[in-house]
């Protein structure tokens, strides 16, 4: 989250965070537990991140079918945890997840 808003390049009056993890930036940040369902501009922010990841997931079964990054959208299912242990890992499996890690 922190990248995401240093990469924005904005000057920013206020951040709301779904969530009660605030990232350490200069900008004010409030967060708020529920978020999504409690404030307008989270729950905007969540179907807009949502539909993007959806359309990256999309992108990368097809460079990588046999992850069936389509269907699990990167989640560790059962048959997305057994095309790693068949084919390893992509440079976009998260290092930091345990079940890549372990992989690793």
């Amino acid at each position: 989250m922190k990248r995401a808003l240093i990469d924005l390049d904005l000057e920013l009056d206020y951040v709301l965070v779904d969530g009660n993890q605030p990232p350490e930036v200069k900008w004010q940040v409030k967060s708020i537990v529920n978020g999504d369902n409690l404030s307008t501009s989270i729950a905007a922010a969540s179907i807009v991140a949502k539909v993007t990841r959806d359309r990256l997931m999309q992108e990368l079964h097809n460079k990588h079918p046999e992850y069936n990054w389509y269907k699990n959208k990167g989640y560790g299912t059962k048959e997305h945890l057994n095309a790693i242990g068949l084919y390893g890992i992509t440079e976009h499996h998260r290092k930091n997840f345990a079940p890549i890690s372990r992989a690793l």
